[in-house]
């Protein structure tokens, strides 16, 4: 299989902002100690919504769907998203109220 983007949408109140940040650093460095890591990419949208929070979009690069899944391990099978090292995988590693959608894609073009 190709390689596959993990791509979550992050929805952060505003003032937590730092918070979401230093998060998504902390599972950076894990990911990058795994096999089958690439690269990842952080985006922080440019304007606020209604209610003063901010889209970010993180962008996880793997060389196969394999890879990933070894990484994630277990975190499929319980709600806490937590995988044999005990992160919380899946986007569940983000405190409330921080909403994160999480997917997983491959390229088709």
């Amino acid at each position: 299989m190709d390689k596959i983007s993990v791509i979550n949408t992050i929805t952060v109140p505003k003032g937590m902002e730092k918070i979401a940040e230093e998060v998504r650093e902390e599972y950076v460095n894990y990911f990058k100690k795994q096999d089958g890591y690439v690269n990842s990419t952080f985006y922080k949208s440019l304007n606020r919504e209604d209610d003063g929070s901010i889209r970010y979009v993180n962008i996880v690069m793997w060389e196969s769907y394999d890879h990933f899944e070894r990484v994630v391990n277990k975190g499929f099978k319980n709600e806490e998203g937590e995988n044999n090292d005990g992160m919380r995988v899946l986007g569940k590693g983000f405190p409330e109220p921080i909403k994160v959608l999480p997917g997983q894609f491959t390229t088709i073009g």
